[in-house]
């Protein structure tokens, strides 16, 4: 999945975020409902002009952030601070 086709980010529409191509629902946005518990079917039944390949092209785009080291585990980040306090 190409999700260069699908995410887009803009100066003007939600502060520059990552967000789905055509509409103001940002990636991270998504990625909150899925963290919440939803399904993929509620998704798309409460926001029906998302289609399936709107939700994969955010997994792809995460996908690649995390496999290009974009992303930083906060986790990792506070066993590493911890690790080095006395």
């Amino acid at each position: 999945m190409d999700w260069k086709d699908r995410i887009v980010t803009t100066p003007d529409t939600l502060f520059g975020k990552p967000r789905i191509k055509g509409t103001r629902i940002g990636v991270e946005f998504v990625m909150q409902l899925f963290a919440s518990g939803w399904t993929e079917a509620q998704v798309l039944e409460s926001y029906p002009h998302l289609k399936p390949e709107d939700l994969q092209a955010v997994f792809a785009f995460v996908h690649d952030c995390i496999k290009d080291d974009t992303f930083i585990m906060h986790s990792v980040i506070a066993e590493a601070a911890d690790a080095e306090a006395p």
